[in-house]
């Protein structure tokens, strides 16, 4: 079940990874497409309004926990990469403990402070009260989304991409079912869809924890194993920390962007909910693609195999063209049906708002896939600094879109804020990764180089 990622083509070992993690970030987003299409179609357009407003919020404290569960996973796929499996178990007791003390410090302030925030992204007063029901328990569950997430990148970091896959089904099948238990006959409203989603969440991060320690002996811990050496604690928080902050500073742009878009009204949110979740749904080809990079990165690294790092950053990125086409014609082309299933009979200025920024992103899809390309190669490299700082040109690009042109041009600037983002971030992540890679490239002819030449 694990897969050796330094040998073999890099083209196939990362499609044979994407294509798991490709079907594990689609079942995810069921999650939450489970809750949209549930309340949208049970408790109306208002209730869907309330829970695509505070979707931000979600994806906030999930960006929080993934960064630093993602960062534990590099640690371990550098370990494994180098064959050093001792090193590898006590990464992973490591990661273990922080479980318990991120869940510690996430979960307690922003569930305590969750009205104060619904109020800074200036949630709609119709749906304040059905926002609130949905966040705090979501906020109350996040020891299981970490739980889960640390689980999973310990799994990927040693080429098991295939086990969080088959969690995750089971969990979204089990999502959808509480949704309508929850909502459609005990009625409790937004907030039955958000213990639906945190229940889903607990049994998927149990079944993956479980399953981890019993099948694979290169992660099974012992006593000995479980301390906390200041080294490697100091390492993790190096790598994972720069990537929590990247995957914070990346949510507050988009919750910058939903406050933008809540001012228009419980119609407009509705539309933008709905059409970003198409949008969502397309970005999860190249999550995946990046995804495999930072693993194959990651393992590559660990054995210092440069060259097989070039040749697949080379492979992802002719992917990435094909990958970007195929979502662009499948936004615009299958929009309007997935709009259609959040909202029965949506009215046509809905339909007019979702599609117009649909149509605007789908012109932006191969700068979006160069980010995760780009972005997850330097985690798996270990440079994580750049990435810290592409998220926070994220963060600025849009508001500065928002804020320089939204008086202006209304609806219309809020769809080119991403688009414009994209490309910002984007370029920013292509200087650090080449430098990287022409730096690595004169080393190997140094040392291919007899001494007598060096001479």
């Amino acid at each position: 079940m694990t897969k050796d990622m330094t040998m073999g083509s890099p083209m196939k070992l990362i499609l044979l990874f994407a294509v798991p993690v490709f079907m594990g970030n689609l079942f995810h987003q069921f999650y939450n497409m489970a809750d949209a299409v549930i309340v949208g179609r049970l408790l109306g357009p208002d209730a869907l309004a309330a829970v695509g407003s505070v979707g931000t919020l979600s994806y906030l404290i999930q960006g929080l926990t993934n960064g630093l569960a993602q960062g534990l996973g590099i640690m371990v796929s550098h370990a494994f990469g180098a064959k050093d499996h001792r090193l590898l178990k006590h990464y992973v007791a490591v990661a273990m403990m922080m479980t318990v003390i991120i869940s510690a410090v996430f979960t307690l302030p922003f569930f305590l402070l969750s009205e104060n925030i619904l109020h800074w992204i200036n949630s709609p007063a119709d749906i304040f009260h059905m926002s609130y029901a949905y966040i705090r328990v979501i906020f109350a569950g996040t020891v299981f989304s970490v739980a889960y997430s640390v689980a999973a990148a310990m799994l990927r970091a040693i080429g098991d991409s295939k086990t969080p896959l088959y969690f995750l089904i089971i969990s979204s099948v089990l999502n959808i079912v509480l949704d309508v238990l929850f909502i459609a006959l005990f009625r409790m409203g937004t907030a039955g869809a958000a213990y639906a989603t945190v229940l889903s969440q607990a049994i998927s991060a149990l079944l993956c924890l479980v399953y981890m320690f019993r099948k694979f002996d290169i992660l099974r811990t012992t006593r000995q194993d479980y301390y906390l050496d200041l080294a490697t604690v100091k390492r993790m928080l190096s790598i994972g920390l720069p990537m929590s902050v990247n995957y914070a500073v990346t949510a507050t742009g988009m919750t910058v962007l939903q406050a933008a878009v809540n001012v228009f009204g419980s119609e407009v949110v509705a539309a933008y909910t709905a059409a970003s979740k198409v949008s969502i749904l397309a970005m999860q080809l190249p999550i995946s693609l990046g995804t495999a990079m930072s693993t194959y990165c990651g393992q590559n690294y660990g054995a210092k195999n440069y060259g097989r790092i070039f040749a697949g950053i080379r492979t992802a990125v002719l992917m990435n063209f094909a990958v970007a086409l195929f979502d662009a014609v499948a936004s615009v082309l299958g929009g309007p049906y997935v709009i259609g299933l959040f909202i029965e009979n949506p009215s046509a200025e809905i339909i007019s708002y979702a599609m117009e920024y649909l149509w605007i992103t789908s012109w932006f899809f191969v700068p979006l896939g160069w980010i995760f390309i780009y972005r997850n190669a330097l985690h798996g490299l270990g440079k994580t600094f750049m990435p810290m700082v592409s998220g926070m040109l994220e963060f600025l690009a849009r508001y500065f879109t928002i804020v320089l042109f939204g008086s202006r041009f209304g609806y219309t600037a809020i769809c080119f804020a991403d688009p414009a983002t994209w490309v910002s971030t984007a370029l920013v992540l292509l200087i650090p990764y080449y430098k990287w890679a022409h730096d690595r490239k004169k080393e190997m002819k140094l040392q291919e180089q007899s001494p007598i030449e060096l001479a």
